[in-house]
């Protein structure tokens, strides 16, 4: 073979090593629909990212007490001081005349606790966290769970201090009493997160409906049977009180109640035939199916609005 021959062959090997290199770094084109960057599968999407939803409530506790010598030894503080106070004037000064009637507001206050604060911090949550909704391509939907699911830890506290105190009264656990607080529970988790879906994206464009949060939930507290037994309604109000029970809130505390308060008392059985509706647990069942309407409705509103927040931002 001449030289001629071997140097025609090496540059034909460059051309073809030249062009192969050239096709990979060509762009390759899928032919399908063009879609937004964060994923669009609202709450599934949400929960499938488990690890990033676990960082955004990790950074949210870590927020709250950044700076605090006793960090979160305040969040039993806090708890321990009102239901001292409670069962002070409650119990010894007013006294009411109702068995434990701290521990019967005690149990009302902690899960209307949980309700307020996911509702609120719920409504703040994409506009406090408005670089991140601009930067990363996540469902919008995580910072509203994260805030419900940031409030469900700060309530573990203040149910450690109920069932301790709850104990302390002769307070023994029931498969009926804990399935109370479960619903009570779930009822509270799932209308706190579909309020604050629905409010979280108008708070967006309206900053207004923070006042408006601020407003709803300085009722919650009177329209619920915590500081006066559910027995006082159904006397005033008769067969009307049915309609009281409408308020899902109303249902959770009475469910808490239920699962805490009613154990204390030394006679369970006259307790729940004098304070608490017959159909409590269907009652509740009833308020969690149309809880899960509500959900799906909050979610398709946000859905609608989620392409103009960061815009608006």
């Amino acid at each position: 073979m001449s030289d001629t021959e071997r140097a025609e062959r090496r540059r034909d090997r460059r051309e073809s090593r030249r062009q192969e290199r050239v096709k990979q770094r060509e762009p390759r084109f899928v032919d399908a629909p063009l879609a937004p960057p964060s994923a669009n599968s609202g709450l599934l999407e949400v929960f499938r990212r488990r690890y990033l939803l676990s960082l955004l409530v990790r950074r949210e506790i870590s927020a709250r007490y950044q700076g605090s010598f006793l960090g979160l030894f305040w969040s039993y503080i806090q708890p321990a001081t009102r239901l001292a106070m409670y069962y002070f004037v409650i119990s010894v000064i007013l006294d009411k005349g109702i068995e434990n009637f701290a521990i019967h507001l005690f149990a009302g206050l902690v899960i209307v606790h949980y309700f307020t604060e996911t509702f609120g911090a719920g409504t703040h949550s994409i506009v406090r966290n408005k670089a991140l909704v601009r930067k990363m391509a996540v469902p919008r939907e995580m910072f509203p769970v994260a805030s419900m699911l940031t409030s469900a830890y700060h309530v573990i506290p203040g149910m450690v201090l109920l069932v301790c105190f709850c104990v302390g009264l002769g307070w023994r656990p029931d498969p009926v009493g804990v399935a109370a607080v479960l619903l009570g529970f779930t009822l509270v988790a799932i209308w706190g997160t579909g309020l604050a879906l629905l409010f979280s994206a108008a708070n967006v464009f309206f900053r207004d409906f923070s006042n408006v949060v601020q407003t709803l939930t300085q009722f919650t507290t009177f329209s619920v049977p915590m500081i006066y037994p559910y027995s006082m309604v159904s006397e005033r109000f008769g067969e009307y009180a049915q309609f009281y029970l409408f308020n899902p809130m109303a249902e959770a505390v009475l469910l808490f109640q239920r699962g805490f308060w009613a154990g204390t008392t030394k006679d369970v059985d006259a307790t729940l035939v004098e304070h608490f509706p017959k159909d409590l647990f269907l009652i509740g069942f009833a308020h969690v199916a149309v809880a899960l309407v509500f959900l799906v409705f909050a979610q398709r509103a946000f859905t609608r609005l989620e392409n103009k927040i960061p815009e608006r931002l």
